[in-house]
């Protein structure tokens, strides 16, 4: 059972779904890149709710781990345990400053371009919406898009409308050098546990030279911070907590309830 929850802010409000009691420890979730909070509708169900501890967990699937991630090197007095499902947690930044002016440079341009087209949402039959998504996710299965669409479409009287805001798509985020995503890892160390699928997005030489951040980034955290975080490979893809949660729920459940994880890789 969940219940629907709004945060209200300045330019409206932040929906959220919230399961289990409200008198157990906090685990907050947040969703991947145009994804909604029903991404975590078939492995929640499988983890213990009932844990009593005085700060609140974070567990972040794809863009949202880097988000996670990012709060948590914030605020680490406030997070208890960080969870990153296909996610390492940083974009490395360029290493010529030129690239690094461009790479930014190219985001506001996006932006701009954006908003200047200002089009009407097109309206999909409920096939067609499950389609296109499907299309633009690879790693769905037809279940798991079904599942998005339940929260990620408005229907309308001429179809159904995807629920986005096509500004997202700039992915403005932060970036670092090996160097900093070591430090700012090791000041959680010991409680970090990062889900990398095999056939997800991070797995190094499936990737193109574009994601040469992930070798780069697994090389510095296993050299590194080998004693200190857990890094497990599943077999499944980028959605693999939707498409197959009893993968990695045993994972999960694992590293929640136990007090002081330290894990070798």
């Amino acid at each position: 059972m969940f219940s629907e929850v709004k945060f209200p802010v300045p330019w409206g409000h932040v929906a959220a779904k919230a399961w289990g009691s409200s008198e157990g420890h906090p685990v907050l979730c947040l969703h991947g890149w145009l994804d909604n909070a029903n991404t975590f509708d078939k492995l929640i169900p499988l983890l213990p709710r009932a844990l009593q501890w005085r700060r609140f967990t974070l567990m972040g699937h794809s863009m949202g781990g880097a988000v996670a991630a990012m709060f948590c090197f914030l605020y680490p007095e406030m997070v208890d345990k960080l969870i990153l499902l296909e996610n390492l947690g940083f974009l490395l930044a360029p290493e010529d400053t030129e690239a690094w002016l461009k790479s930014k440079r190219l985001v506001i341009d996006r932006l701009l371009s954006l908003e200047a087209k200002q089009q009407t949402p097109r309206a999909r039959s409920p096939e067609a919406a499950l389609q296109r998504l499907l299309e633009a996710n690879r790693h769905l299965t037809a279940e798991g898009g079904a599942i998005l669409l339940q929260r990620g479409a408005t229907e309308t009287p001429a179809g159904l409308v995807y629920n986005r805001d096509m500004r997202v798509r700039t992915q403005s985020r932060e970036s670092f050098t090996v160097e900093q995503c070591v430090k700012l890892l090791q000041k959680i160390q010991d409680r970090v546990l990062i889900i990398v699928a095999q056939d997800g997005l991070l797995v190094p030489y499936k990737l193109d030279t574009r994601n040469h951040f992930v070798k780069d980034l697994r090389e510095a955290f296993e050299s590194t911070l080998k004693e200190h975080i857990q890094l497990i490979e599943v077999p499944g893809s980028h959605f693999v907590h939707l498409n197959k949660p009893e993968v990695v729920s045993g994972i999960i459940s694992n590293f929640l309830t136990v007090h002081n994880p330290r894990a070798r890789l």
